[in-house]
């Protein structure tokens, strides 16, 4: 977790990210969103960002970030203590939503699966929008999971990235204040497409 006491910081309504109580308690959270794939929490308190709260849980000094569109204010980058890295060597790669990616995120090896990049995908919303339907690991039966706001090619290079099983990237799709996790093992189908 990041100590943000290290650093000068504005005292503002988004400083509850930066404090260790509420890093855990969002870590609690991220455990439920990763054992059960789909299932949408509910992260951030007013103020806060969904997102920033997450990398500020999940990321510290010795981790590398990709964040290609400048969604994060280099403040926040600053604070967060990560290293700034090229999408191809970087743990945790921030995006957006609307538009088809023209990356190639790291994908683990065979000796070392778990290098494979966290992609942290910022949408409008969940609970509206396109269906998934979602099947394997921490699912019971099936799950649908409503997201809005994701270019249709997303879900065609997520397959293409985890084909290789157990090779791959995870999926953390972050609205405002909410997220759900789509691992590598979970097998996604997207409502009217075939």
């Amino acid at each position: 977790m990041n100590d943000p006491m290290t650093l000068e910081a504005p005292r503002d309504v988004r400083m509850g990210v930066w404090q260790p109580p509420r890093q855990q308690r969002a870590f609690r959270g991220l455990l439920t969103a990763f054992s059960y794939p789909g299932r949408v929490v509910h992260l951030a308190d007013d103020g806060e960002s969904a997102t920033l709260l997450l990398l500020a849980t999940l990321t510290d000094g010795a981790s590398r970030l990709a964040d290609p569109e400048r969604r994060l204010a280099e403040d926040d980058i600053r604070r967060l203590g990560v290293r700034s890295s090229a999408v191809e060597s970087a743990d945790f790669v921030l995006c957006g939503a609307a538009h088809p990616p023209q990356m190639t995120p790291r994908l683990g090896s065979l000796e070392n699966p778990e290098q494979g990049a966290t992609l942290i995908i910022q949408v409008p919303a969940l609970e509206e929008g396109i269906e998934l339907h979602l099947t394997g690991p921490g699912i019971q039966a099936e799950q649908t999971l409503r997201v809005a706001g994701v270019d249709p090619a997303w879900w065609r290079l997520r397959d293409e990235w985890n084909v290789h099983f157990p090779l791959g990237v995870d999926l953390i799709l972050a609205s405002e204040r909410a997220v759900a996790v789509l691992p590598r093992t979970t097998r996604l189908t997207v409502e009217g497409v075939h």
